[in-house]
């Protein structure tokens, strides 16, 4: 077959004899505001009027693509930037074809039909590039856009050399994934000064990094200059600090970075511990009143923070887990005396204990990453040596390949081209969409720019693509299928198995236009014993089931399953996939050593309205929707009434279930969601609940989907995919270390190439321990309450020897008559707040009352509860400062960002925000992220009222308030920063700490 039979319009045959005269015309377009504000100060992030959309485009999708992605300046029209998605897409789906005609990968009759089909997909959200291309790609191709060179390079296959780029934006840094080798040396090529100055650059452009730093010598190994070393960590402090300096993009991502460390090197137990005991000292800071929010001041105060660490283990010492006595030996990287044994189970416990406490580190596993290695030889034809070998990962950990390469992405909405009504797929629209967007791919390659000149080589020489799927989990509910089920499970594979049987079908047809990979050559029998293995792990072939050069049996696809759930015509397809790729790959090699990925996908599976995010599950059962004017509603999971319709509820009881999940309490003026809980749902039958499991508790409910469900769904993909998978492991608040060992061992067993995982609540958010341990003395007072802290004086003192005395009873004086008082309203998570301190005569604070609006409520009582035991305090002559110390730092929900009062902006919990308001009270603003102008430390305030807000939405807003997800999102001050794979990503504006 010849790439031209697949160059053919399947989306845009109306352009050939019908109204419409661009593939613009096939959408019919609205006019959108766009604005977005700072939650926490008010700040209007952007403003954009009349901008450009197609109709069915959410207001989400919007302000991501306008805020994230529109160019802001330079733009030759008559506003100066971008205004219409059209323009967005004309500049990037211009410079592909153009590259591809120029590279001679398409004819100009073809590259006609390749841009009328991509920019026909983007506008329709069936796919999308990563982000660095939505920055960069077209700029000066379309606009003129022009600026310096950056120091980026280029290979230049006319010239066999690698070459200076002579501007920023004639080539484009179209990708988002970076590996980046080190090497033991201060100063010099690929150093790690100059290690320093390539991730700053590939920071800049929005692309992420990751290392493998096993390379430097350990802590006091000798230098060559006499003296010793300070160590590895020394330098990944430096990087850390680097990395919280800049945001990727400019102005609109943070920096993402990976650490990587073999298990042989001397510092791997520092290493291994850095990011918990940064976490110790967090909570340390957070008791003294600093803000643990993430890009709070405690996190901005420690290190670690700003990169993703993970352990490359070996299946040697996985072997080596349940023998008592086995030790694994580090070795000094020049010098021997640093070598010791260490117990295995120490390793194994360190590891586990630091993920069971701050989520890092994750785990690589070596010898399962390189079994699916297509370039074992590299560029030099040395099979397995070190330097040829996979030793690390980009940040989010779903491309691995050589080190010193890169690869750009794109993601498929997957739920495109699944039809509910006939409960099928477009499986001719999927292989076309598949095909077409390698193209873009590739095209990227051949116009890119690189931050090293090895990196350019090596992009060069080897043309790594990094397709994917995204809107998984929404797929799968709407099927009425469970997350964590053998059909969701098979139903996975077989899509992403497509993706890459595919792409290595076409890359074969690109091999045959204009010729492989040049490192093909030396690496040709491996490539093709990996794709062999792919094919056979798809089942393609069930009388070939014998994989080769495995140490273990992958999962492999059931076509029987398949079958059952009515989806024979995958199976057909799948099989003819593999089929062509294996023959046409044997004939013609392969223009991209790589060409698969599972992404975290975050931002553009927004700007795509995708429901979820890469293979993830709903992470609840309510969403939130922005509105055109501003703030936002609470709405129902988009896949439930679905996923009801089809499991065979009728409309009123669709409506019932949906109004129990949503149950508002409405006894105040803020109307928010009291549980969102499926279980009891009226109607609903038991047998159904599965598929509305979620990654999560949702509210009350005690339902999620399970450790060993995530593991299984990232076994079932990974011999689908030529790298990896970004993807995380969600785990109960109450797992333990054991749980966790049992789940990176479980996940080495099944063919996980890597694993990160988290548990509920476990970074700043551990519950203080209260206790005293038998007779080691009082070491916890800084942790007790007051109650605890007054019964332990009544026990000493009932103890104390000799006493001859009692102690007076102390005396009480509580405020009288009419009084000057303040009211503080807030709103917290939710929860409406109006607390009111008054004061004796002589202005001492006397008494603090704390009232909510859910009336008659339980909360209402304790806050009643905590109101008393305050304002007693305060009677019985506690110092207010002593007080407000005791509570301050308390971390429970609700918390997070805080609305309606001047000073405070967030607070860890109900307790952290009575602590301020009663530092604010005399006079303290130390702990406040507002102060007033002339404040300054010890000047005390009268008792005048003070200029205290109420809380507004913006206008056109409805009146509801946000769930509380997670983290504060360091660009809009959102609550809803969630974890996306192994990242971050905020629900609200987009904004991810990962690469994609």
């Amino acid at each position: 077959m010849e790439l031209s039979a697949l160059i053919k319009r399947y989306y845009t045959r109306p352009l050939a004899d019908g109204p419409c005269s661009t593939v613009y015309d096939l959408f019919t377009w609205k006019s959108v505001d766009v604005f977005m504000q700072d939650y926490s100060t008010g700040k209007v992030l952007i403003d954009m009027k009349d901008l450009e959309f197609p109709e069915f485009y959410s207001q989400t999708a919007c302000n991501i693509i306008a805020s994230k992605y529109f160019r802001k300046k330079g733009v030759p029209n008559d506003r100066g930037y971008e205004y219409s998605l059209r323009q967005v897409v004309d500049r990037m789906v211009s410079f592909w074809t153009a590259a591809a005609v120029d590279e001679g990968l398409l004819t100009e009759d073809e590259s006609a039909i390749v841009y009328d089909e991509l920019a026909y997909m983007l506008l329709a959200q069936i796919w999308a590039p990563n982000s660095p291309q939505w920055f960069n790609t077209g700029l000066k191709l379309k606009y003129n856009i022009d600026s310096p060179a950056q120091g980026h390079f280029y290979y230049d296959p006319a010239q066999h050399q690698v070459l200076s780029s002579q501007d920023a934006y004639t080539r484009t840094q179209g990708s988002a994934c970076f590996i980046v080798g080190v090497e033991d040396s201060l100063l010099g090529p690929k150093s790690i000064t100059d290690e320093l100055t390539t991730e700053t650059r590939l920071f800049k452009y929005g692309s992420g990094v990751g290392s493998n730093w096993s390379s430097i010598r350990a802590h006091d190994e000798t230098l060559s200059g006499g003296g010793k070393s300070s160590g590895l960590l020394s330098f990944l402090k430096v990087f850390d600090q680097n990395a919280g300096a800049i945001k990727s993009g400019g102005t609109t991502r943070r920096a993402a970075k990976m650490n990587i460390l073999d298990l042989d090197h001397p510092d791997i137990l520092e290493y291994i511990t850095w990011k918990s005991k940064e976490e110790d000292k967090v909570r340390a800071l957070g008791k003294m009143g600093y803000s643990t929010h993430f890009d709070g001041e405690a996190y901005n105060t420690v290190s670690g923070q700003n990169a993703n660490n993970s352990v490359r283990i070996p299946d040697a010492f996985m072997k080596l887990l349940h023998d008592e006595n086995a030790s694994w030996r580090t070795v000094g990287r020049i010098d021997e005396n640093r070598s010791e044994d260490i117990p295995v189970s120490k390793l194994w416990q360190e590891i586990a204990l630091a993920a069971w406490k701050c989520g890092d580190p994750g785990v690589q596993y070596d010898d399962v990453i390189n079994a699916w290695h297509t370039c074992p030889a590299g560029e030099d034809g040395e099979l397995d040596a070190k330097h040829n070998r996979i030793n690390a990962s980009n940040p989010c950990s779903e491309y691995m390949f050589l080190d010193d390469t890169a690869c750009n992405l794109a993601s498929i909405n997957i739920a495109r081209f699944y039809t509910m009504e006939t409960d099928s797929f477009d499986l001719e629209g999927y292989l076309h969409a598949i095909g077409f967007v390698q193209i873009a791919l590739e095209a990227t390659i051949h116009w890119g720019q690189f931050p090293t000149e090895d990196i350019a080589r090596k992009s060069y020489e080897f043309r790594t693509t990094g397709l994917g799927l995204t809107n998984l989990g929404y797929l799968f509910m709407v099927m009425a299928l469970p997350y964590d089920s053998p059909q969701s499970r098979n139903l996975a594979a077989a899509l992403m198995s497509m993706v890459t049987g595919y792409s290595y079908f076409v890359s074969s047809l690109f091999a045959k236009r204009v010729g492989p990979f040049p490192m093909y050559s030396h690496n040709r029998d491996s490539m093709l014993r990996v794709i062999r293995n792919h094919a056979r792990a798809a089942s393609y072939d069930e009388s070939d089931c014998q994989f080769e050069s495995l140490n273990y049996t992958p999962v492999q696809i059931s076509n029987a399953l398949l079958v059952d759930m009515g989806q024979a015509d995958m199976v057909a397809t799948l099989s003819d996939v593999w089929h062509k790729a294996i023959a046409a790959g044997t004939e013609y090699g392969f223009r991209n050593a790589q060409v698969s990925v599972l992404a975290p996908t975050g931002t553009i599976a927004f700007a795509m309205d995708c429901a979820t995010t890469s293979s993830e599950p709903f992470f609840s059962h309510v969403a939130y929707k922005k509105l055109s004017g501003g703030g936002g509603m609470e709405i129902i999971n988009p896949a439930m009434p679905v996923a009801l319709n089809k499991l065979g509820y009728n409309a009123r009881e669709i409506q019932d279930i949906v109004d129990y999940v949503m149950e508002k309490d409405v006894s105040s003026e803020y109307s928010f969601v009291k549980d969102g809980k499926i279980e009891g749902a009226p109607h609903l039958k038991p047998e159904h609940l599965p598929v509305f499991d979620t990654a999560n508790k949702c509210g009350s409910g005690q339902r999620f989907i399970s450790p060993r469900g995530h593991v299984d769904m990232m076994a079932a993909l990974a011999p689908h995919v030529s790298g990896s998978i970004s993807k995380t492991v969600n785990l109960p608040h109450d797992a333990t270390v054991d749980d966790i060992k049992e789940i990176y061992e479980l996940s080495w067993k099944l063919g996980v190439k890597s694993i990160a995982l988290y548990r509920d609540g476990c970074k700043a958010s551990q519950p203080l321990n209260s206790t005293m341990d038998g007779d080691s003395g009082h070491d916890d007072l800084d942790n007790m309450t007051y109650p605890e802290l007054l019964e332990l004086a009544r026990s000493l003192q009932q103890a104390a020897p000799n006493r001859e005395t009692a102690p007076k009873e102390p005396l009480r004086i509580k405020p009288t008559g009419i009084r000057n008082a303040h009211v503080h309203a807030a709103e917290i998570g939710g929860l409406k707040l109006y607390v009111t301190t008054s004061f004796y005569d002589d202005g001492r604070l006397g008494e603090v009352y704390i009232s909510a609006g859910r009336q008659g409520s339980l909360v209402k009582g304790l806050l009643d509860s905590l109101s008393t035991t305050i304002s007693e305090m305060l009677q019985y002559g506690v110092p207010p400062k002593n007080i407000a110390k005791m509570y301050r730092g308390q971390k429970y929900e609700p918390s997070g960002f805080v609305k309606g009062h001047p000073y405070i902006k967030s607070a860890d919990s109900i307790s952290d925000l009575i602590s301020k308001i009663i530092d604010i009270e005399t006079g303290d603003f130390t702990y406040c992220q507002i102060k007033p102008p002339d404040w300054q430390t010890g000047i005390s305030i009268d008792s005048s009222p003070l200029p205290v807000a109420q809380a507004t939405e913006p206008s056109g807003a409805a009146e509801t308030s946000e769930i509380l997800y997670g983290d504060i999102c360091p660009n809009c001050k959102s609550t809803k920063m969630v974890r996306n794979g192994t990242c971050k990503i905020c629900t609200e504006c987009g904004t991810t700490t990962g690469c994609s």
